[in-house]
């Protein structure tokens, strides 16, 4: 760059009137609306993908059998123009952005495919005319050129990302978009169960007894704590309730957890847990839900005895009642499964798909 030493000779021109080459086979009509191509070159006006509005025509220009360049059509790019409506309009257009519809109607958004931005409403004349600002469009074909070409240079696809915190490996914003909102719709979410204190039918646990009864208690063992069943051919199931939370997505199905431990390694105690299952939902009576339960996976029988071991039960959609509701579980040893070794639940929990909040 050279700073001037001396005064300098300035060219100028008002930029109301400005001549533009036109594109090959053309014919522009005096008064038209009139774009420009891709390529720079003028064309008639219309609703056309990644045309750019430059102007009405003060002159016809015919370059039908010409080539690109051949000859020039002169433009106004500055004033109110009377324009016709492709719809209606009215007085409460005012002020509303125009559209090119072809190279002699316009309209408002939401009537055109492509947005060619024209100008704006200055004054209503009547439901198909009106006074049109062109100026702000001339100003603006960057803008209108942005909104008519969504896949060029100003995509999603196309604008990287500093990414200053290093949270991210994407360098553009498309892909970064898309990890997001994966991470969004794949998040899960925890409902912890709390450790059941009453058997189904009421009657509150106490310290585990070790004897031939079904009934459970609180396992006490240091590093142990749970509930644990004697080995009882029909264990006693305990009973527990856990709150939905609001964000829980009821369109996906949800999976129960439990971490468990036998006392011993019989390999024929491959042992389940049947699990009950109930909603209490706001409005409908408290016991009108079906059991939606089952039996999880079984234990590893003959892993080596205190080996916590990890099983589940998908709890189906289908079954799944929003926040604010509650589930109640009963949890116990399924019958048959329990011949030798005792077990013991170390925890229970539900995974649930977290929704999307839009609100």
């Amino acid at each position: 760059m050279t700073d001037l030493t001396a005064d300098k000779k300035i060219e100028y021109r008002e930029g109301v009137e400005l001549s533009i080459p036109v594109d090959d086979g053309d014919k522009i009509y005096a008064g038209a609306n009139v774009c420009v191509n891709a390529a720079g070159y003028a064309i008639k006006g219309g609703d056309i993908s990644g045309a750019i509005f430059m102007g009405v025509s003060r002159e016809y220009a015919d370059n039908t059998n010409g080539n690109d360049g051949d000859i020039n059509v002169l433009v106004m790019r500055r004033g109110l123009f009377k324009m016709e409506f492709a719809t209606a309009i009215s007085q409460a257009n005012v002020g509303d952005n125009v559209f090119l519809a072809d190279d002699n109607l316009v309209d408002v958004a939401g009537n055109v495919t492509y947005d060619i931005f024209c100008g704006i409403i200055a004054a209503y004349m009547d439901t198909t005319h009106a006074w049109v600002d062109i100026e702000p469009a001339i100003k603006q074909a960057d803008v209108a050129s942005h909104i008519a070409d969504p896949t060029a240079a100003h995509a999603a696809s196309a604008i990287s990302i500093a990414d200053a915190g290093l949270f991210t490996a994407q360098t553009q914003m498309e892909a970064a978009i898309q990890e997001i909102y994966q991470s969004l719709l794949t998040a899960k979410g925890i409902i912890p169960i709390p450790m059941p204190v009453i058997t189904e039918a009421g009657v509150a646990l106490a310290a585990f007894v070790n004897a031939d009864d079904p009934l459970p208690g609180f396992c006490v063992t240091a590093k142990g704590l749970g509930i644990r069943w004697n080995n009882h051919a029909t264990p006693t199931p305990v009973g527990t309730k856990a709150m939905v939370p609001p964000d829980m997505d009821v369109a996906a199905n949800a999976v129960l957890h439990i971490l468990a431990a036998k006392t011993g390694a019989t390999i024929g105690d491959a042992t389940k847990f049947t699990i009950s299952a109930y909603n209490n939902v706001v409005g409908a009576l408290y016991d009108a839900d079906a059991d939606f339960g089952g039996d999880t996976d079984a234990m590893t029988g003959d892993a080596t005895a205190k080996t916590v071991q990890h099983v589940t039960l998908t709890l189906s959609l289908a079954n799944l009642a929003a926040y604010p509701a509650v589930i109640e579980l009963t949890i116990q040893p399924k019958d048959g499964t329990l011949g030798t070794d005792d077990v013991i639940m170390l925890a229970a929990w539900i995974e649930y798909q977290k929704k999307l909040l839009t609100s």
